[in-house]
């Protein structure tokens, strides 16, 4: 069952954002596009002439797909927590580093952006990583999903992943990152053809990685945790459709003033109890 979750992890992903889109569209009272529409999408940049750079940009958006779904294996073969985090973060920092190693300025901006985002949410994953090791006594999600809800134990900590859901997702109000009216799509704004559905590809892939990490909440409870995720994917969709975009220095106080504090206090609750 792990390996046929890891293989499939972008299939679902994709399915998901089908679902999300229908969602949107329902919210703001409009017929919108087809269930299967991310597929149809995937299909169609198939057929679209791509236009290399370079090699190094290619192989840069390769090697952070490879990275993002390595880190979905070993969450579903339930490997250790803190090199999950990190597998991702170096998935991240190679978009990052492909979006800087062209000259197209919104490609730059949309990096530089990009890095400031991850300073700002990876702590706070290191510090759930941290409250999950107090908890349950281990870093492996195998014991993670093998023990009692941690929503239970940490419901602040749970709060301050909730507030990282829109970041992680490019949700407003915090898809400064991505801002297609401002940055065009930021980093994958050079990349056209097969090439982008590499890049496409990758962001079905974080649908699961971030909805995966909601799911880790619920411990050994598998309806819990449907649910978890189940509110968690409508709440980001409400908040993403009655918002507007915050700029990325606002961005990086807010996740701060709030995600973080709440993670350091669960950290204090826990120790304290």
């Amino acid at each position: 069952m792990s390996w046929f979750l890891a293989l499939f992890a972008p299939v679902f992903g994709t399915l998901v954002s089908g679902i999300d889109r229908v969602v949107r569209a329902r919210m703001q009272r409009r017929l919108g596009p087809p269930l299967m529409q991310p597929f149809y999408d995937m299909f169609k940049l198939l057929d679209k002439r791509p236009m290399m750079v370079h090699k190094l940009h290619i192989v840069l958006g390769v090697m952070h797909f490879m990275a993002l779904w390595a880190s979905i294996a070993l969450f579903m073969f339930g490997g250790h927590l803190l090199y999950i985090i990190f597998t991702h973060l170096l998935s991240v920092i190679f978009l990052i580093l492909a979006g800087y190693s062209v000259r197209s300025p919104y490609s730059h901006l949309g990096a530089n952006r990009e890095l400031l985002a991850l300073f700002a949410y990876e702590p706070i994953l290191i510090l759930m990583a941290v409250g999950f090791y107090l908890t349950c006594g281990s870093f492996e999600v195998s014991v993670i999903t093998s023990n009692s809800p941690a929503i239970v134990s940490m419901p602040l900590m749970f709060i301050a992943l909730l507030i990282l859901l829109p970041l992680k997702l490019k949700k407003s109000p915090f898809d400064a990152p991505e801002a297609h009216q401002e940055l065009c799509g930021g980093v994958e704004i050079e990349y056209s053809g097969f090439f982008y559905e590499v890049i496409y590809v990758s962001k079905m892939t974080e649908i699961i990685f971030v909805y995966a990490l909601v799911f880790l909440f619920a411990g050994q409870n598998i309806l819990l945790g449907i649910i978890l995720v189940t509110g968690s994917f409508f709440l980001v969709n409400a908040v993403d459709n009655a918002t507007g975009r915050i700029r990325i220095d606002h961005l990086v106080k807010k996740v701060y003033a709030t995600a973080f504090v709440l993670a350091l206090l669960a950290l204090g609750w826990i120790s304290y109890v």
